[in-house]
């Protein structure tokens, strides 16, 4: 077995594991929300801690979407000017747009870091006794992931003319 067959199949293995919370976080989020719907419409009450972890949720879902998206170059208009560049220019951009986001994402998965250990010190509980710091340790995960699938993205070679998406 060569190095990089193993080195494709745990990062294969991972995708699938992102893909599957990812899935997951979907599935318990319809499933709370409906939960929360009917409980209150039918039964006039809830429960104090759900829309806290609603709101968890959808901060993971956000934030996993946007490690999925960084993972299949699918993020937002950073491939627009390709399209229509040479190669070259193309490359350049590439590189330039890239670079730029995976930098913004660092820096931020850096603040975010901060703002978990600030959190995790002043131990606050977010909802049902789980701590606040838990809730938004996402953050500066996503955020690295991010950056760091943007700054190997900018070295990559833009698709040839005839592999790019056709302009609508």
């Amino acid at each position: 077995m060569s190095g990089t067959g193993g080195g494709k199949r745990v990062l294969s293995g991972l995708h699938r594991l992102e893909d599957a919370v990812l899935a997951l976080a979907v599935f318990a989020l319809v499933l709370l929300a409906s939960a929360s719907i009917v409980l209150r419409m039918g039964f006039d009450t809830g429960l104090p801690w759900l829309d806290p972890l609603l709101r968890m949720l959808v901060l993971w879902l956000a934030m996993l979407g946007a490690m999925a998206a960084a993972r299949e170059g699918r993020h937002i208009g950073l491939d627009i000017a390709v399209r229509w560049l040479p190669r070259p220019a193309a490359r350049a951009v590439r590189l330039l747009t890239y670079g730029f986001a995976a930098t913004v994402s660092a820096v931020l998965a850096w603040q975010a870091l901060r703002m978990v250990r600030d959190e995790y010190a002043l131990d606050v509980i977010a909802f049902a006794s789980v701590p606040t710091w838990l809730a938004q340790a996402i953050l500066p995960i996503g955020l690295a992931v991010i950056a760091l699938r943007l700054g190997i993205g900018a070295f990559r070679l833009p698709a040839a003319q005839d592999d790019r998406p056709a302009a609508h």
